[in-house]
């Protein structure tokens, strides 16, 4: 197990030009996003968006491609104050904006709520400032809403885990939507197109099988077999 431990330490200090950098850093909140009014993104074609953030954008948008009803995840950046944020920008921890993901869905096949659940139900939720081994401000939670319909959806499930966890709280921040920012190219799909680096290999992957193991009700037909 120890060679192991310092192997797997190595796999990752290798991989970090194209894994999820472990930047500590906390934000300390330059905008109280909490104050603004949420904008509401219209339908288009029938299919609805919803934007979530939790540690690594790789791994959440694995996550929400696998789910039946969602046509298309993209990675990006939200929640921050600043203009055009890009991966190394956000990585300092001074922009405000987390890693987070853009989810394009159908209401019909997959409801808001049961985005909500997947979201928790797919991370660690008392983890602050990031999820495994991803630390620092650019990963942490945030749930966000457009209306006051999502709000109180998500209010509710938070209210619920937390008497769930018995002490401890839920650490994902609510904010409403403002915008979302389309990351760089070379982050979309990327854990379909990189499967063997060292990150997907030991920590987006895993993920990933946890939340199909959890929710096999919820895939599509050919996910979660494996």
């Amino acid at each position: 197990m120890k060679n192991y431990t310092i192997l797997f330490i190595a796999f990752l200090t290798f991989d970090i030009q194209a894994g999820c950098q472990p930047v500590k850093q906390q934000y300390n909140g330059a905008v109280d996003q909490t104050k603004l009014e949420p904008v509401e993104v219209p339908l288009e074609n029938g299919l609805a968006k919803a934007y979530f953030a939790s540690g690594c954008f790789w791994c959440v948008e694995a996550v929400y491609e696998s789910l039946r009803g969602v046509k298309e995840s993209m990675s990006g950046y939200s929640g921050g104050h600043t203009q055009n944020p890009t991966y190394e920008s956000s990585n300092t921890g001074r922009t405000g904006h987390a890693e987070a993901v853009e989810i394009i869905y159908d209401p019909e096949v997959v409801s808001f709520a049961t985005l909500i659940d997947v979201y928790f139900g797919s991370q660690n939720v008392t983890q602050v400032n990031g999820q495994g081994p991803d630390k620092g401000s650019q990963y942490r939670s945030i749930v966000f809403y457009q209306n006051d319909e999502q709000k109180q959806i998500i209010e509710e499930k938070i209210a619920a885990l937390n008497k769930e966890l018995g002490g401890e709280k839920v650490a994902a921040e609510v904010y409403p939507f403002r915008k979302f920012w389309l990351g760089e190219d070379y982050h979309q799909d990327y854990e379909k197109k990189n499967p063997h680096t060292p990150y997907i290999r030991y920590i987006s992957i895993p993920r990933l099988k946890r939340f199909q193991a959890k929710f096999p009700h919820l895939l599509k037909k050919g996910h979660g077999d494996n």
